[in-house]
């Protein structure tokens, strides 16, 4: 869970103060990062890390899945460079991120040129809430800092 002042990491999250009871996987994350809270779903029963949110762990199929905030910290796994006119908001980077937990989510790398983005690269989420819907994005972080 990302806030602007977090000691959770790690620790379950409720989700019963981020939407009604009856609210999809979805609905809870994406309020959460209206909130500025990031966080991951973890199966009760195999214990691996999931993203996207959904209602089955893909890894085992159990459905007793609960909500933990993430350390944030992740490694550049994949990257593509999209390039587009300069009129058009310029090259960007699309990438797949390796977060510490073990959940892979897609996402973009800030911090520097698209095509200096490079697989294996250590990375540190934040939300960023510039867009018209908050959303998760990583910062490079310099080695040895």
């Amino acid at each position: 869970m990302l806030e602007k002042s977090d000691s959770k990491r790690g620790q379950a999250v409720s989700d019963s103060s981020l939407s009604g009871s009856n609210a999809g996987p979805e609905k809870i994350y994406l309020d959460a990062l209206e909130k500025g809270i990031w966080q991951i779903q973890s199966c009760t029963e195999c214990r691996k890390a999931i993203f996207y949110p959904r209602n089955v762990c893909p890894h085992c199929g159990g459905t007793a899945l609960s909500w933990i905030a993430p350390s944030g910290n992740g490694t550049v796994y994949s990257s593509s460079t999209i390039h587009r006119s300069q009129e058009h908001g310029g090259d960007y980077n699309v990438s797949l991120i390796d977060l510490d937990e073990g959940a892979r989510m897609m996402s973009t790398v800030l911090g520097c040129a698209p095509l200096d983005v490079k697989i294996g690269m250590p990375v540190k989420a934040r939300i960023d809430s510039s867009a018209t819907q908050p959303r998760v994005v990583f910062d490079v972080v310099e080695v040895g800092k």
